[in-house]
């Protein structure tokens, strides 16, 4: 897996513009996805033990597009894998559904935070661009995701922990849960540095997915993460 890594942090409206400047200049969407998904297998590989038991919570949309490219990659790789959707498959769209119709393995409608415990738990429900408290079914998916970790699953986020607040780092209301890693994409979003998003993302990891690094020059980002390669020219000598 390519590190994307920089100093440029991008809003959510500035990742949003980034996939697409990304599918302008010839790259597929789906491709984009399957690239991420791939990169959070990459990582959950290494949060594993060989034959370890692993649950991917996907959820409506794009998040749980990378999530359900995610859990098929990593079945092909040996791992007991199962999904857990809360809305029915009938209720995704776009580049998600078709991701989510290339699933032929375990799904389940519902956490039961009483099984027996799995060892990592994949948290690709809501991305950072999530923007309101998650309520109602997926609510009550982080309360059993939250006990799962209790009992000693690990955590990996995809983009953000869900219900995190990309831009700011804040918590939408309390239906959100600490992971032990987090995997982003193209680079770094404010929310990952700012606290309580510092602390709930863990260990951030950005994955090149394909996107075209001249995206940048199009949405000259304004925001930079603090380092003294960005102004340690400008003290006296």
């Amino acid at each position: 897996m390519k590190s994307a890594d920089g100093p440029e942090l991008l809003t959510t409206s500035e990742m949003g513009q980034a996939d697409r400047l990304a599918v302008s200049l010839g790259v597929a969407s789906l491709a984009l996805m399957e690239n991420a998904g791939r990169a959070v297998a990459d990582v959950a590989v290494t949060m594993l033990a060989p034959g370890g038991r692993v649950l991917v919570l996907c959820g409506p949309g794009n998040n749980g597009g990378d999530g359900f490219v995610a859990a098929r990659l990593l079945r092909g790789r040996g791992y007991d894998v199962s999904v857990a959707c809360p809305v029915e498959i009938a209720q995704i769209k776009g580049d998600a559904a078709a991701m989510a119709a290339r699933w032929d393995g375990p799904m389940l409608a519902s956490v039961d935070a009483n099984a027996p415990a799995f060892a990592l738990v994949v948290d690709a429900l809501f991305g950072a661009g999530l923007d309101r408290p998650l309520t109602g079914v997926f609510a009550e998916t982080i309360a059993s995701l939250r006990r799962l970790a209790d009992r000693g699953s690990k955590v990996l986020a995809v983009d953000v922990p869900s219900g995190l607040d990309g831009n700011s780092g804040a918590a939408l209301g309390g239906a959100v849960v600490g992971a032990d890693c987090t995997v982003t994409f193209f680079r770094r979003k404010p929310g990952h540095l700012l606290m309580p998003g510092r602390g709930l993302c863990g260990e951030v990891i950005v994955a090149d997915i394909g996107i075209p690094a001249d995206a940048l020059t199009t949405i000259a980002p304004k925001t930079f993460a603090n380092s003294l390669a960005l102004w340690g020219d400008r003290l006296p000598s």
